[in-house]
């Protein structure tokens, strides 16, 4: 894909097989994304978030089985977009029906369409019945099946030709113990030790991506945290570019707290800061109990 031109992704497929994981990258690489767009407004969206000053225009758009509207009108939508001077290309990830179900039953969220009172196995059979007008639209199929999220990040790179500048891909995940260590993980720190917010019921409903919780956490009385910080980011900051040497192409660095929610969260997006700051290209972050 040259990017040079205008550019417009859409994201579709299966509830589960890993497209805001696709949206994460994109939004990484300078795109601006919108999920869960109403099909039949796809041409209003380009059309207003179109800048004429700008020479280059890169947006991807998450349409799957949430969005209303005939689904298999999507090929006027995107007759219409062309006609605006960009290259539409349409992305379908696709996934397993056991791991699917496995996926949900691990996350314990709940399928898009099990509000029509359908058990898990009938709502994804209907959402593949739906999503069929936009996989025979497809210009790739990304099978996600086999793949870990930062394979999955590669495939959608290679795939559709966006390179990114760093050669070695980090994520910074976040984890409940009680669910299990992610077993795909190079360093693992245990966030256990620190003060816990859920004990403070103004920050137990929130997160560690909240204002309020970072600010629990940054308060001077908090001076473990920061140590506990520092210490990692000067660990990871003299061992990853090691790894990049060696020939690594991705590594994960997992933070684990009781229950996946506050400290960990908080650890994994600072920790994915301060590589950012230190001139990392290719950075996420996955909250496995909150994404």
């Amino acid at each position: 894909m040259n990017t040079a031109s205008n550019a417009l992704i859409i994201v579709s497929g299966m509830s589960g097989s890993g497209k805001s994981v696709a949206l994460n990258t994109f939004e990484d690489l300078d795109f601006y994304c919108v999920d869960n767009l109403p099909a039949e407004l796809l041409p209003d969206f380009v059309r207003s978030a179109t800048h004429p000053e700008r020479s280059s225009q890169k947006l991807a758009v998450g349409i799957d089985v949430r969005s209303r509207g005939d689904l298999a009108n999507l090929p006027e939508w995107l007759s219409a977009v062309g006609a605006m001077g960009f290259d539409p290309k349409l992305v379908f990830f696709d996934t397993n029906d056991n791991l699917l179900l496995k996926r949900y039953a691990d996350t314990r969220r709940r399928h898009p369409l099990t509000r029509l009172g359908l058990a898990l196995s009938d709502a994804i059979a209907l959402e593949r019945q739906v999503l069929r007008p936009l996989r025979s639209l497809a210009d790739v199929i990304i099978d996600t099946s086999e793949l870990n999220v930062h394979q999955l990040r590669h495939r959608v790179l290679t795939e559709l030709g966006l390179a990114m500048d760093s050669s070695l891909s980090l994520l910074f995940e976040s984890f409940a113990y009680r669910r299990g260590v992610p077993p795909d993980a190079d360093f693992v720190f245990d966030a256990r030790a620190l003060p816990n917010p859920h004990w403070d019921p103004r920050l137990r409903p929130l997160s560690g991506r909240d204002g309020a919780v970072r600010e629990y956490f940054e308060a001077p009385e908090q001076a473990d945290v920061g140590e506990f910080l520092r210490q990692v980011n000067a660990f990871l900051d003299a061992w990853l570019p090691r790894m990049r040497a060696s020939t690594r192409s991705y590594v994960t660095v997992a933070f684990g707290c009781t229950g996946g929610r506050h400290r960990s969260v908080y650890l994994a997006e600072a920790a994915a800061e301060h590589a950012r700051a230190q001139g990392w290209n290719e950075v996420a972050t996955h909250h496995r109990e909150l994404d």
